[in-house]
């Protein structure tokens, strides 16, 4: 059986978590990971060639789908549209508000040479997407809800430490049990941004920091804090590496709703992760065999959870789908 192969680029949780879950595919093997780093400097979890990331265009003919692991912040939005013109490519880019025009750039880019470049692929956006549409669809009246956590935010820790006088942080997510609560007994509230989630931050401050000040800085940094219900706990930098060093997360997707002779019904998909990096890394993967089987049939162009069929993920041939699994 001819393997599928992959070339992860960058080499971060992510790409350590794809290196990983590849290995567990035996239709899978990693052909080479491509960093800005030194390369020599870049010390991966199983053995694999690592190369700069100008060395990638020598692979052309020689990696099936590249797997982006770059940050969606300033990373994707520049390689993406770059290395799709090389090669198939899988990405996990996740700034909501950005991702139609994302679509547009990479769908023009991919058309221009005849390559397939799967976005936003992970679990929200990703799963939880399938899920919202899947979910919507089935039950017409009624509301869809998500909830995250409680878990780590990357996104919402850097923020953390980018404020003057920090010197590391971890921020946890936390949905509020009694909105989460009110949902499942299909209440159908209408809930506020602040009624769905709080957000507790756990930050090392350098020696001699206003703490005062760091406290209302985070507490009112818009986009991240300013929309809920904070608290900051400060503690000590062995604190943090004993009892915050994982990178756990999860969450929900809720639809609640009725029947036209008002039959109460409720749909539930749940997430429980002990490593966010390497969940979402397991999703990639799964989606870059899907990008390896559309692009055989001659498919082309940007794509999204909701255009990659479920047969295309599976290891299993779809006669083995039909038996084991339908």
């Amino acid at each position: 059986m001819q393997k599928i192969r992959l070339g992860i680029v960058g080499y971060g949780n992510l790409g350590r978590g794809v290196q990983l879950a590849a290995a567990q595919n035996n239709d899978m093997e990693v052909a080479a990971v491509f960093t800005r780093r030194d390369p020599s400097a870049v010390k991966t979890v199983l053995p694999v060639r690592v190369e700069k990331y100008e060395a990638m265009k020598d692979y052309v003919g020689k990696i099936d789908v590249m797997i982006l692991c770059g940050g969606s912040a300033t990373d994707l939005p520049v390689q993406s549209a770059e290395i799709v013109q090389l090669f198939n490519t899988v990405d996990s880019f996740d700034t909501h508000a950005k991702i139609p025009e994302y679509f547009e750039a990479l769908d023009a880019a991919a058309k221009k040479t005849g390559h397939i470049g799967a976005m936003s692929i992970g679990w929200d956006p990703g799963l939880f997407s399938l899920a919202r549409i899947y979910f919507g669809a089935a039950l017409a009246d009624g509301n869809t809800y998500t909830f995250w956590g409680k878990g780590v935010s990357q996104g919402h820790s850097d923020a953390i430490r980018r404020v003057a006088g920090v010197k590391d942080a971890r921020q946890y997510t936390v949905p509020v049990e009694s909105a989460l609560e009110r949902v499942r007994n299909g209440e159908n509230p209408q809930l506020s941004t602040r009624e769905k989630h709080t957000r507790e931050c756990f930050v090392v401050a350098e020696e001699g920091a206003d703490l005062k000040r760091i406290e209302k800085e985070i507490k009112e940094m818009p986009n991240y804090f300013a929309d809920y219900d904070t608290t900051v706990h400060f503690i000590s930098e062995e604190e943090l590496q004993k009892n915050h060093s994982g990178i756990p997360h999860g969450g929900f997707v809720l639809r609640s709703g009725k029947s036209e002779t008002d039959s109460k019904f409720l749909m539930e998909f749940s997430l429980k992760l002990d490593s966010n990096p390497e969940f979402t890394s397991s999703v990639l993967v799964a989606y870059a065999r899907g990008v390896y089987r559309m692009h055989k049939e001659g498919k082309t162009g940007a794509v999204t959870v909701f255009d990659i069929a479920p047969k295309y993920l599976s290891p299993l041939d779809e006669g083995e789908q039909r038996k084991q699994l339908l």
